[in-house]
């Protein structure tokens, strides 16, 4: 009789353990992912999602660009390329009121809770993070023979920017409108097809 609860046990455990080898492979079971990095991911997809939808078959798509300048990087959340231009938009899945001006170095984002209670969070202000990813990815243009306009802009998925401003997105209108009017300095389509070379040999690595 002992014998054979020695067996069921580690039977039990056998089964037990690679029940849970399985969750940590194929489930978040085990891993902790803060609500604002949550967000901020799921609002990226849900913005690639529009964008993708207003995408003509001559434009190029890049999501999630690493680029160097000297010793310092930025992440582009998106990067658009056609015959209108260099387009970068930086994707804001915020949620509550969010005030401050376009210049301010910081905003301030409030949440209310179910039972009434108000937070605040000082957020760094987008549209001055994406000009800088403008300069970013234009010097980095530079860096590889390519002299020309990028444009910025920054989409706020909750509709709640607290400026109006040339730099801000909030619908798909919006965003198809930025792609396809015609830019400061339109490309050529050799020049779009040699950023599009360049872009592929950054991000495999071959560069």
């Amino acid at each position: 009789m002992y014998i054979f609860i020695v067996i069921a046990i580690v039977l039990g455990l056998i089964l037990l353990i690679g029940g849970l080898i399985w969750l940590y492979y194929k489930t978040d079971l085990f891993s902790y992912e803060p609500p604002e990095k949550r967000a901020g991911r799921e609002g990226e997809r849900y913005a690639t999602g529009l964008i993708q939808e207003v995408l003509r078959d001559s434009d190029l798509l890049y999501t999630n660009v690493i680029v160097f300048l000297g010793d310092k990087q930025r992440e582009l959340d998106d990067v658009i390329i056609n015959r209108n231009g260099v387009f970068i938009i930086e994707v804001k899945n915020w949620k509550g009121e969010v005030h401050g001006d376009e210049d301010d170095y910081d905003w301030v984002k409030y949440d209310t809770t179910s039972v009434g209670n108000t937070y605040s969070k000082i957020l760094r202000n987008p549209i001055r993070q994406v000009r800088t990813e403008i300069h970013y990815f234009a010097s980095f243009l530079r860096d590889h023979g390519f002299d020309v306009w990028v444009d910025g802009y920054v989409f706020f998925v909750e509709h709640n920017s607290p400026v109006e401003s040339d730099y801000v997105l909030e619908t798909i209108d919006d965003i198809d409108a930025v792609l396809h009017t015609p830019g400061k300095k339109p490309l050529s389509e050799k020049t779009v097809r040699r950023i599009e070379k360049l872009m592929d040999q950054w991000i495999s690595g071959e560069i």
